[in-house]
């Protein structure tokens, strides 16, 4: 007897405190050394990656109620090849960049941009971090999460050369790894047209921090001047993750302990062991979803499986047990690792992207989303089973996306829709069903504005196209608006939902604390935010100290 199993919006987040390390410099001199020593070996280190990097940029226009909001976009998605500096091949059918020079007075007042440009951003300074070139001085202590940090102002000295990095550094006061960096390369003057960005490195092991994330962000959409001169203000973020997800999978795989018992027991039956033609055609099906999910897995497309699957599958499994489903084989969830908005199956796999989790608002929206693929499923929409065999797995990873394509013709989605509201009518989340229908309409509201967020690499489009008349749905109204309408959100910025490891690709739900009422110009649907990380250490035993020695002894440097 199936049981219905709700999702917990809040979820707590415990903190693990930290230990201090013995035998630390107190000197300031000495600090900066450990410091540009620890940098230089960094840079040396990641030449021997090749993690995935993605770029989603929005152009932005002045709105009455929202301050700003996006006003056209960019996209890129490619592989880092590290050990050649910062080159990049894309993945993507279309860029959507221009290859252009990056930066400089000419580019600034230019709507094109170069991936690679944005690659940089992970490095301080690739022409070398040192004191002959800058001015390091010590600014306090941070904590950024559970990780202490040691903050230094960094300007570039006199005759330096040009695109040095100008701004701020963070420094984990334990190994002295840079984890961020937040400022702009070029001379400290106004009138320098670098980019402003904030650069994030996150702990994936012991002694092994990694670049994660890039936030960028610049000109004003208030500033008359600009705009007149052709300039648009833009946010961007740049993404890297796969640094090591197929060595991890196979390291997993051959460190398990399988026994064979000297003498296995047999069933002396034979009774039921055959399988018929149903049964094979099911298990051919199987196999080639498999094939297709380990392959974009082991490039680093499709996160392994984990706790947002189970997410995911919870609400499937409430559509099927209401509507007294009973599907064979089961139905799984799977997630894509990009920011584009778009969810398809692979056989009996549902698939939803990671962009597309993060801006769907509550449960009842994303069960919305899941019922439409379900409907897929109920109907026998089937996949190609040409991926049954192996050899049809192999080709060249920029050749991705042009042998994958789970898109559905313009019938199955009529027919899926049709089924999937079906399916919700007969659901717990009907009397949400408003939520979904809010959502659905923003984004097509938006739609014309971020046309690159909402293009699929591999799936369909999130049928807005399905969106009910609520005199279909009596009930269906947004949950909060009696409580407050103020309180309703649409859709959560990009970044709302989800949190990536970017080094073994698992994803895990955000665990933020309720920021209670949200002032209008604060709901940002679809749109680009901020980067704010509760950094940790990926150690099993810490404790809560005082500061050491190094960070007294430099607060006593910095006071006059």
């Amino acid at each position: 007897m199936r049981s219905l199993k709700f999702l917990s919006v809040a979820l707590a987040f415990g903190a693990l405190p930290l230990t201090a390390t013995a035998q630390q410099p107190t000197v300031l001199s000495e600090v900066v050394d450990k410091i540009v020593a620890q940098e230089r070996a960094e840079v040396q280190l990641l030449r021997q990656y090749s993690p995935l990097v993605e770029t989603y940029i929005q152009y932005l226009r002045p709105d009455k109620q929202l301050g700003a909001v996006p006003d056209g976009d960019k996209y890129f998605l490619g592989r880092a090849e590290l050990a050649k500096g910062v080159e990049l091949e894309p993945l993507n059918r279309e860029a959507g960049m221009k290859q252009k020079i990056f930066g400089g007075l000419g580019e600034f007042f230019s709507t094109e941009f170069v991936p690679a440009g944005f690659l940089q951003m992970i490095y301080l300074d690739t022409n070398g971090f040192d004191r002959q070139h800058y001015k390091i001085e010590y600014v306090r202590r941070e904590f950024l999460g559970e990780v202490r940090c040691l903050v230094f102002e960094v300007d570039p000295l006199p005759k330096a050369g040009k695109r040095r990095f100008v701004g701020r550094i963070w420094v984990e006061d334990r190994d002295y790894h840079i984890v961020r960096f937040n400022g702009a390369y070029g001379e400290a003057s106004p009138a320098s047209y670098y980019f402003n960005f904030d650069s994030w490195r996150m702990n994936v092991g012991a002694n092994l921090w990694v670049p994660a994330s890039v936030y960028i962000e610049d000109g004003s959409v208030h500033d008359a001047k600009a705009r007149n001169l052709g300039f648009k203000a833009f946010r961007a973020q740049t993404r890297l993750w796969g640094y090591h997800v197929g060595q991890v999978r196979a390291e997993q795989e051959l460190s398990k302990v399988f026994v064979e018992a000297p003498s296995p027991v047999k069933d002396q039956t034979e009774a039921d062991s055959d399988y018929s033609p149903v049964q094979a055609e099911r298990a051919w099906d199987r196999r080639a979803e498999d094939n297709v999910a380990d392959r974009l897995e082991r490039q680093g497309l499709l996160a392994p499986a984990g706790e947002v699957d189970k997410v995911l599958e919870t609400v499937v499994d409430n559509l099927e047990t209401t509507n007294d489903l009973d599907i064979e084989p089961e139905v799984r969830c799977r997630v894509l690792m990009t920011s584009t908005l778009e969810s398809f199956t692979i056989g009996h796999t549902i698939v939803l992207s990671r962009g597309l989790i993060d801006v769907l608002p509550d449960e009842a929206s994303l069960a919305a989303i899941l019922a439409h693929e379900l409907g897929h499923i109920v109907l026998g929409h089937r996949m190609d089973t040409q991926f049954a065999f192996p050899n049809r797995l192999r080709f060249d990873e920029k050749e991705t996306f042009r042998h994958f394509e789970f898109a559905r013709s313009a019938e199955e989605e009529q027919a899926a829709k049709q089924k999937g509201l079906e399916l919700l009518k007969n659901s717990p989340y009907q009397e949400q069903s408003g939520n979904a229908q809010l959502f659905l309409q923003a984004l097509k509201d938006r739609s014309k504005e971020i046309p690159n967020l909402i293009s699929p690499h591999l799936g369909d489009k999130v049928p807005t196209s399905w969106i009910v008349a609520a005199a279909a749905y009596p009930a269906a109204k947004p949950a909060d608006a009696k409580a407050n309408p103020a309180n309703v959100i649409a859709a959560l910025p990009i970044g709302g939902r989800i949190k990536v490891d970017p080094w073994n690709d698992q994803l895990r739900m955000l665990k933020s604390k309720p920021v209670g009422a949200l002032a209008e110009d604060e709901k940002r649907p679809f749109q680009i935010t901020p980067f704010a990380f509760y950094l940790t250490r990926q150690e099993s035993s810490s404790s809560t100290e005082t500061p050491s020695g190094v960070s007294a002894e430099l607060d006593a440097d910095a006071r006059p």
